[in-house]
């Protein structure tokens, strides 16, 4: 028997990276996945490789509108709701001397508003069935400050807060909210242009001396979301290598 059996989650930003490796590690666990993403061509070949059990829906993870049709699509193919991995995220360093506010607030639309959307609509959906498991992904920049990241961070942060906030509100619906706090991890984020220094110089620093693979935080995320972590609300997984531990 798998983990997830007969659960419904959905997986946002799930075209690739951590979530493409979330979603592949709930198939095999035995759940029924709605992966979303904005890279069409990506996430529908992604749910073809995954199967039936997989559907993928475009979204703009920053539209409210969008989220309601994820729900709705959600519930009309597999007909209820138990998992929400709100992981869709972005970054870029930059000094705050040259951040715009345009860009400050599109980390914040993506990182942060979309979670609370995402709790708004699937704790609306998981409170009929009277239980749920809401996984946040944060990063180890939600527990600690780092340089030329201040949209990235403090979006983070707040998305450890909003955690506490919702596990606490939702607790009496059986609806259990946790947020999991990744360090340095091979995903196309960590390779972008803008930052690659800045990772190199992060990465010689961790106390394991490697990054991690989307594979270790996906077994992370698959404790929180299953039943095994069922005593667990408001709390924080840490998947750093040991970073947050100097």
């Amino acid at each position: 028997m798998g983990k997830l059996d007969n659960k419904v989650a959905i997986i946002t930003g799930a075209s690739q990276g951590m979530g493409a490796s979330h979603a592949k590690l709930f198939i095999k666990e035995g759940a029924k996945v709605v992966i979303t993403d904005v890279k069409e061509d990506k996430g529908t070949e992604l749910a073809k490789e995954l199967g039936d059990n997989a559907m993928f829906v475009k979204q703009d993870v920053t539209s409210e509108d969008d989220w309601k049709n994820v729900i709705d699509q959600t519930v009309k193919k597999f007909g209820k709701l138990d998992i929400l991995v709100n992981n869709a995220g972005i970054t870029f360093a930059k000094p705050i001397s040259d951040l715009t506010v345009d860009d400050y607030m599109k980390i914040v639309k993506v990182n942060q508003v979309s979670v609370f959307l995402g709790m708004k609509y699937a704790s609306a959906e998981m409170k009929k069935n009277g239980h749920g498991s809401i996984v946040n992904i944060s990063s180890i920049a939600g527990l600690v400050g780092t340089p030329n990241s201040i949209g990235y961070t403090d979006s983070k942060y707040a998305v450890r807060g909003m955690t506490k906030a919702a596990a606490l509100e939702f607790a009496p619906y059986g609806i259990r909210v946790n947020s999991v706090h990744p360090g340095a991890i091979d995903t196309p984020m960590v390779h972008q242009d803008n930052i690659g220094s800045a990772v190199d110089e992060f990465i010689s620093a961790i106390p394991l001396k490697r990054i991690g693979n989307p594979e270790e935080v996906s077994k992370m995320v698959l404790f929180v979301a299953s039943d095994d972590s069922s005593y667990s609300t408001g709390s924080e997984f840490v998947v750093d290598g040991g970073s947050t531990a100097q």
